[in-house]
């Protein structure tokens, strides 16, 4: 039942993000910016963690879910340190993950040579 509502809630929010990108006349970019600023203002409004709770990796894996991770981040670190946790709490929180995203990224491109778009 976990990867049922994994599986479920993730879909719904790539969903949400594949339908912004065909029905708007968004780019990709903003789009990922939308999906991140939506995951901090979900964390702020409290929303997010339930459904954490529920959904575990189906909500966490998406980009709403890094939104989410930068801001409780900074919340714990504001809590902790005051206001210089603002600029601190976000890069404790999302290192691992933006550290793994950019060694495989660099792998990727040992392994599959990519070219440039002329």
């Amino acid at each position: 039942m976990e990867y049922l509502k994994a599986f479920l809630v993730g879909g719904l929010i790539c969903m949400a993000a594949q339908i912004l990108m065909e029905k708007t006349k968004l780019m990709p970019g903003r789009i990922m910016v939308l999906l991140v600023c939506t995951g901090a203002v979900l964390g702020a409004l409290q929303i997010y963690e339930p459904l954490l709770d529920f959904a575990g990796s189906g909500a966490s894996v998406p980009l709403t879910g890094f939104g989410y991770n930068l801001w409780k981040g900074i919340k714990e670190a504001i809590d902790n340190d005051g206001m210089i946790g603002l600029f601190r709490g976000g890069f404790k929180m999302a290192a691992v993950g933006t550290s793994a995203a950019l060694i495989f990224a660099y792998l990727a491109s040992l392994v599959f040579q990519p070219k440039m778009a002329k």
